[in-house]
């Protein structure tokens, strides 16, 4: 684990504990406490560690945990699969995401799958979520795609800052919050990295429901569902939202929106193609 990773695994950790009631573990309590949550004592004492050597990974001590104690100290901070895996992740006790090199550059044949996906708006980003292909379709959906500069065009930075994209989600607020934990999640050991760095400390500088949201250290796994959006020359579309992996460039995820079967949204997609 490198320093960030271990930071990063601290505070996730420390933001756990203090969300959960210590009733809900069946500790006893008496007394007021100064903060929310359970104590360090408490989260060592239910995982079978000793106080010392949980109090250094919240620290972020350079410190080499199992997989059978973080696995004890996921249970008793009673955390979600995402969040199990995350902090996995974060321990180095999981592969990290596969990387093509990083070079940007979608490949051709990546292009002519979009672009066969016909009136299903389709884009490609990378690990840090920058969007670098898309087929006509999704141009339509969203036509700043095709205009923003290459630093802005990321997904999370335009959920957040581009005016159009806050209209286009059916509920902002919501969708903004799931988009961010979806991230943080998906980068996991990778937070670290520059771009990922970039990004992030330009968000918290644009975006106060960003920098709140960052704060919060949430984090929650992507599933396929039914997404509704506002689209000022269709109107409501109930689409599917899916992401898929490239097989051969594995640092690439593919996501796809359809619509949903018994919707209009066919319709409206095949009405915003034809215009």
């Amino acid at each position: 684990m490198n320093r960030s990773s271990r930071t990063e695994l601290g505070d996730f950790l420390r933001s756990r504990r203090r969300q959960l009631d210590p009733s809900d573990l069946g500790v006893p309590v008496s007394g007021s406490r100064r903060t929310p949550g359970l104590r360090r004592e408490e989260v060592a004492l239910l995982s079978g560690v000793s106080h010392t050597w949980y109090t250094w990974l919240e620290q972020g001590r350079d410190i080499r945990p199992s997989r059978q104690v973080v696995d004890a100290v996921a249970r008793t901070l009673r955390m979600s699969p995402a969040e199990h895996r995350y902090v996995l992740r974060l321990a180095g006790l999981a592969a990290a995401p596969a990387t093509d090199g990083g070079n940007g550059r979608l490949p051709a044949h990546a292009q002519r799958l979009l672009d066969a996906l016909g009136d299903s708006p389709a884009y490609v980003i990378t690990h840090d979520w920058s969007i670098v292909g898309w087929n006509a379709a999704y141009e339509r959906f969203y036509p700043g795609v095709a205009t923003a500069v290459p630093a802005d065009r990321n997904l999370l930075w335009v959920v957040f800052t581009d005016a159009y994209v806050r209209e286009l989600l059916g509920d902002w607020t919501t969708d903004s919050r799931r988009f961010l934990t979806q991230f943080r999640a998906e980068v996991g050991g990778r937070v670290h990295d520059a771009a990922v760095v970039d990004l992030v400390d330009r968000l918290q500088q644009a975006s106060e429901h960003f920098r709140a949201g960052w704060a919060s250290h949430d984090v929650d796994q992507f599933s396929s569902s039914e997404r509704r959006f506002e689209h000022p020359g269709v109107g409501s579309l109930l689409l599917e939202h899916h992401q898929l992996t490239l097989a051969d460039s594995p640092d690439l995820h593919l996501v796809v929106y359809t619509a949903v079967p018994g919707s209009d949204s066919a319709t409206r997609l095949a009405r915003l193609s034809s215009g």
